[in-house]
């Protein structure tokens, strides 16, 4: 009876001193150095902007914020490193909407919505087709025509399978009824590279182009936006072209494992809040023309679940999706 009732004690106190060690660790968060987790190569646009990010939050936060890079699967490695980690608020991740299109397109051991808690959105991408500067297609429309006489000859070039920039691709180019062959890569630079040089035909990208439009290496044909872009003012949208609902864009945001201390959760939304209106933020940004789409982290929840159920509807329409009893 005595070491069962010294059993019981020490399993109290155990509980106990867990439950006061949590409080304490949410109510001394961060402690030590966070990690980011950046699902594109180093280099590129989102992480340049990313780094800048966690600078700045790093400052607010009082802990350095350590960018660490997991390019490949159309941005959805992320994915797997959230839901594998403690929910302490030490591993966070930048969310590409890819990450709630994924599961539908294949199988993963990970599901967004129980396994990844959204924090804040941050900003967006707006997507376009470019080609070399020294192409013969002056237009979207010589494009298409160029694809169809020539089926299974046009290259076109993503950032990945599965990305908004190839689904946008496969939309538009599938009413078209051009049959093309489609070149993935990790990330912007390599992408906008190999059209620059002529290794591809054309391609699909967010405003990561903007540097190569800009210095003239590449020529931009159309733009997935719902409106024509200040930036760029005489390019069309696709919508324009005769595809009145190919609207394709790629909100971000920062998210941490599910199940991490909501004081944690909220700690990390005000030091990133802040970060994301600092000038240096805000001017990289606009180098590739974006701007700030801020949702607080309950309206982010809400609209990726949305997304969620949006995304499985487009997959169905484009005939990517996987049954829905694999999900």
């Amino acid at each position: 009876m005595f070491r069962r009732l010294a059993c019981l004690l020490l399993l109290c106190l155990g509980l106990a001193h867990a439950g006061g060690a949590q409080a304490e660790g949410a109510q001394g968060y961060p402690s030590r150095p966070i990690t980011l987790v950046v699902p594109w190569p180093a280099g590129g646009a989102t992480d340049i902007s990313m780094r800048i990010l966690a600078e700045l939050a790093g400052r607010e936060l009082g802990q350095p914020i350590v960018v660490e890079n997991r390019p490949g699967a159309g941005g959805t490695l992320v994915g797997s490193v959230l839901a594998a980690a403690r929910p302490d608020g030490y591993t966070i991740g930048q969310l590409p909407l890819t990450v709630y299109r994924f599961p539908h397109l294949q199988k993963t051991a990970w599901q967004p919505l129980r396994d990844i808690q959204p924090v804040l959105m941050i900003s967006g991408y707006t997507f376009g087709i470019v080609v070399p500067a020294d192409s013969p297609f002056r237009s979207l429309r010589e494009l298409v025509a160029w694809g169809r006489a020539h089926p299974g000859a046009l290259t076109m070039g993503s950032t990945g399978i599965g990305t908004t920039a190839h689904l946008a691709m496969e939309d538009v180019l599938g009413r078209s009824g051009v049959r093309f062959i489609h070149v993935p890569y990790h990330g912007t630079a390599d992408q906008m590279l190999a059209v620059a040089n002529g290794s591809l035909m054309a391609g699909v990208n967010s405003t990561g182009f903007a540097p190569f439009v800009e210095s003239g290496k590449l020529r931009l044909l159309a733009v997935f936006s719902a409106q024509r872009s200040a930036r760029w003012p005489d390019v069309p949208t696709v919508s324009e072209l005769g595809s009145a609902d190919a609207v394709h864009n790629s909100p971000y945001g920062i998210g941490v494992p599910r199940g991490t201390d909501p004081a944690i959760v909220s700690r990390l939304h005000d030091a990133f809040r802040t970060a994301m209106q600092h000038p240096r933020h805000l001017a990289e940004l606009a180098r590739y023309d974006q701007e700030l789409t801020y949702l607080n982290t309950a309206q982010y929840e809400a609209y990726l679940r949305q997304a969620w159920d949006t995304e499985r509807l487009f997959a169905e329409r484009v005939g990517t999706a996987r049954p829905k009893g694999q999900l």
